[in-house]
C-alpha cells in the first residue's frame, strides 16, 4: 500500500536531564544514567514514612509502601518556563497543574519550528496522556477530604499547599489537550488518549491519519506524563512491577521490573 509521506517540521521535549532533542541525543550518545532518587519535595511526605525493604513491600498486607523512590525526574522547569505569549493569560497558566505547563512548553517549542503554517482551522492536536492522578488532582482531592476533617489544622493545610488548589485539575485526563490547542490557537480537532506505554506512538498514528484523510494540514502529536509520582511508585509496587534493583533493563536476562519516569515531547 502506498501513501503520501509525512514531514516532521518541528520537535521538542522536556525529559529528565534533557530539555530539548539535542540535549537528549548528547545524553544517549554518552550513555548517561538520567535516573535519580525522587527530589526532596516531590512526594510531600517524608520518604522514611513510605520506603520499605522489597520483601515487606511485596507483602499484600502492606500495600501503601514503596521499596524504591528511584525514577526519571524533570527538575528546574519552574525557573525556565515562560507562561507569557499564549492565548491564555500567564496568571491562569501559573495556577495550572505542572502536567499542563509541561505540555504547553513543549508544544509551543515544537510548533515554533514550523516555517509556514496553514490556517488555524487546518491545524490540530493529538496528545497521549497517561490518565493516572496528577499531582494537581491529588492535591485537590486532599483539599476536599482534609477540609472535611476536623483533625486537620491550618498549619497542616498550609504544609500540603492546599490553599492554592485548582478545581480544574480534576479534569487532568482530557482537559490538557483542549487547553494546549486553545493556548496555541489551533482550531482543528484536539484530543487526548491513553494507550498506556504506547500513548505517544498511537498519538502519532492518529495524527498521520488526520493528515492522510485530508482533515488537517498540520498536526501536533506527542505525549506527556506528569502523574503523581508517589501514586506511581506505590501502585506499581502493589502490582509487583517496580524494579527492586532500581534499574530499567528491558529484554535483559536480569530485568526485574520497571522504573517510572516523567516528561513531555511533541
Amino acid at each position: 500500500m502506498s501513501f503520501s509521506p509525512i514531514a516532521i517540521v518541528g520537535r521538542a521535549c522536556l525529559l529528565p536531564g534533557a530539555d530539548g532533542p539535542e540535549a537528549l541525543w548528547k545524553a544517549v550518545n554518552k550513555g548517561r544514567d538520567l535516573l535519580s532518587r525522587a527530589p526532596a519535595d516531590r512526594w510531600r511526605v517524608p520518604s522514611s514514612d513510605i520506603l520499605t525493604d522489597p520483601p515487606l513491600g511485596r507483602d499484600a498486607s502492606d500495600p501503601d509502601r514503596t521499596w524504591s523512590d528511584r525514577g526519571g525526574y524533570v527538575q528546574g522547569f519552574e525557573e525556565r518556563f515562560d507562561p507569557e505569549g499564549f492565548a491564555i493569560s500567564a496568571a491562569d497558566i501559573r495556577g495550572m497543574d505542572p502536567l499542563l505547563q509541561w505540555a504547553l512548553h513543549t508544544a509551543r517549542q515544537a510548533i515554533s519550528e514550523v516555517r509556514t503554517r496553514p490556517e488555524a482551522a487546518r491545524m490540530g492536536l493529538v496528545m497521549g496522556n497517561l490518565s493516572f492522578p496528577s499531582s494537581g488532582l491529588s492535591r485537590y482531592a486532599e483539599q476536599v477530604w482534609l477540609n472535611a476533617s476536623t483533625a486537620v489544622d491550618a498549619d497542616a493545610m498550609a504544609a500540603l499547599e492546599l490553599d492554592r488548589m485548582e478545581p480544574r485539575d480534576r479534569f487532568m485526563s482530557g482537559l490538557p489537550a483542549l487547553k494546549v490547542a486553545e493556548a496555541l490557537g489551533l482550531k482543528g480537532s484536539a484530543m487526548a488518549l491513553d494507550a498506556a506505554c504506547a500513548s505517544s506512538l498511537v498519538a502519532i498514528k492518529y495524527a498521520i491519519d488526520q493528515l492522510h484523510d485530508g482533515r488537517a494540514d498540520l498536526m501536533l502529536a506527542g505525549a506527556v506524563n506528569r502523574a503523581d509520582d508517589l501514586f506511581i511508585h506505590v501502585g506499581f509496587c502493589a502490582l509487583k512491577a517496580m524494579s527492586t534493583s532500581g534499574r530499567s533493563r528491558p529484554f535483559h536476562a536480569q530485568a526485574d521490573g520497571l522504573v517510572p519516569a516523567e516528561g513531555a515531547g511533541f
